[in-house]
């Protein structure tokens, strides 16, 4: 008897040991960092939800704000992905996710603008500022920081050699409190929480960026191959992580793709500033990468120019890449490349010991500016700085004309750091002023037949050209040369 239990027993366990190996493990459904409780999803609009579960495996979705039930099925890698339809609807919205072996509740979730955010450490910095770098105006705004309806997500510093499914380190959705965004960008912060009082409907802002990280970084290989040779199979991640070709791209934009989103913010440049003429390829192609992986179409792209700094012992360059006034044109220029973009001049608001400078809200009010006109119709609301047009040599002077200036042209006190030249191209220091409130006239004892301008062509300087909407010029040439100098005297 005791033998026959025996025998009864092991075929028992072999068959379930069999079972085991031939029936597939029942893997719950997975999804991405970014698709969450408290997530805000892009309103009015087509949004994705995606993620992973046993291949070929059903899945069912519901909604709280329609009827009826989405079906999708897991491909043969376990990859599954659907479309919803969201609408204006400022409730807290649920969404449930089934399949055979799982489900999903995603809860207080809203429709709202969804903006990404994303550069160096210009964009990094935080409410709380860096070491010996304040925010202006941080305090306050922590302490009136709390809003149910301004969400926000961190994708913390990460890099990868190939591009990830999912990010490794983030913060997850959470409502703005004074608990959590003293940490948070606050150019973002201001953004998000300026447009979510304007135009009344919940924000959700997502932030990735990394300090000192150069173009390159952000670029797919795919994109970055047709203009460098890519190969990271030797590299040591751990080494300038933030200048590796692709790497940031890899972790902390793949990641995010195809998150709906409604645009781009973007702060970065400074350490690309050696190579401006790089940058006028590179930085476009980024951006139409990052629009054609989306798929969403030629979404927004508002970005800043980099503000003056005293860059030690280059302060003095001035026909040399290390003038960082040849990036800022760069930057400028880039206007005309990417279509559907803004950009927010810094000019007036640098700081010449600190390359962060603490002025953060006025770059994010800049920024939002751009969001407002263009994205958003608040046709009212201006934008656009004055920039060079062309010129007239008048009187042994110059006049120069500019566009977005139809109300004219300001200074709050005088105009300085223009200069001058002939034909020998030798810039002179001249006077400034404003004509007939529209025009500048620029003129020098040393330069008796001028041909070329230049204004705020340096590192360091304070810009003092406005249009009337107070919004500073860039430094810019009215020249092309290669071979200038700028005289002594």
């Amino acid at each position: 008897m005791k033998k026959s239990k025996l025998i009864l027993a092991l075929a028992l366990a072999l068959a379930a040991m069999n079972f085991l190996f031939i029936q597939p493990l029942l893997a719950e459904i997975k999804l991405p960092a970014i698709l969450s409780s408290d997530m805000v999803l892009q309103r009015n609009t087509t949004a994705v939800l995606w993620g992973w579960a046993n291949a070929n495996e059903r899945i069912s979705i519901e909604t709280s704000w329609q009827t009826g039930i989405i079906e999708t099925m897991a491909d043969t890698n376990g990859n599954w992905r659907a479309e919803i339809k969201t609408t204006n609807s400022k409730e807290p919205q649920v969404i449930s996710i089934r399949s055979m072996s799982s489900e999903i509740s995603l809860e207080n979730v809203l429709f709202g603008e969804v903006w990404l955010c994303s550069g160096q450490s210009n964009m990094e910095q935080s409410l709380r500022g860096f070491l010996g770098e304040p925010t202006y105006g941080a305090n306050k705004a922590i302490a009136n920081s709390y809003n149910p309806n301004l969400r926000l997500f961190t994708v913390e510093r990460s890099a990868s050699k190939t591009p990830l499914d999912d990010v490794e380190r983030y913060r997850a959705w959470q409502s703005a409190t004074p608990n959590n965004v003293a940490d948070f960008s606050a150019i973002a912060y201001f953004y998000g929480q300026q447009l979510q009082e304007i135009l009344d409907c919940p924000v959700g802002i997502i932030h990735t960026s990394w300090g000192g990280s150069r173009a390159q970084a952000w670029i797919s290989k795919e994109v970055l191959s047709a203009f460098e040779d890519i190969n990271l199979d030797d590299t040591d991640m751990t080494q300038r992580t933030n200048h590796i070709p692709t790497a940031l791209y890899n972790a902390m934009i793949n990641p995010l793709i195809p998150f709906t989103i409604r645009g781009v913010l973007w702060y970065q440049g400074e350490s690309n500033r050696l190579e401006p003429d790089y940058y006028k390829t590179i930085f476009p192609a980024m951006v139409q990468d990052w629009r054609t992986r989306w798929g969403i179409g030629d979404f927004p792209f508002y970005y800043v120019q980099i503000a003056p700094f005293y860059y030690g012992e280059h302060s003095e360059a001035y026909q040399t890449v290390e003038n960082s006034a040849f990036i800022r044109e760069v930057q400028l220029q880039c206007l005309d490349l990417i279509p559907n973009s803004g950009i927010a001049i810094t000019m007036d608001i640098g700081s010449k010991y600190s390359i962060h400078p603490p002025k953060k809200k006025e770059v994010a009010d800049r920024l939002l500016f751009n969001a407002l006109h263009q994205t958003y119709g608040y046709k009212d609301v201006a934008y656009s700085a004055p920039v060079y047009e062309s010129l007239e040599v008048k009187d042994s002077g110059v006049i120069l004309k500019f566009k977005n200036a139809e109300r004219g042209l300001y200074t709050y006190e005088e105009l300085t750091g223009f200069e001058i030249a002939g034909h020998d191209k030798v810039f002179y220091p001249a006077r400034a002023s404003i004509v007939d409130r529209r025009y500048v006239f620029v003129t020098s004892d040393k330069v008796t037949e001028p041909v070329a301008v230049r204004y705020a062509w340096r590192n360091w300087i304070n810009g003092t050209l406005f249009n009337t909407n107070l919004l500073p010029a860039s430094s810019f040439r009215t020249d092309d040369w290669d071979d200038a100098t700028r005289s002594e005297n």
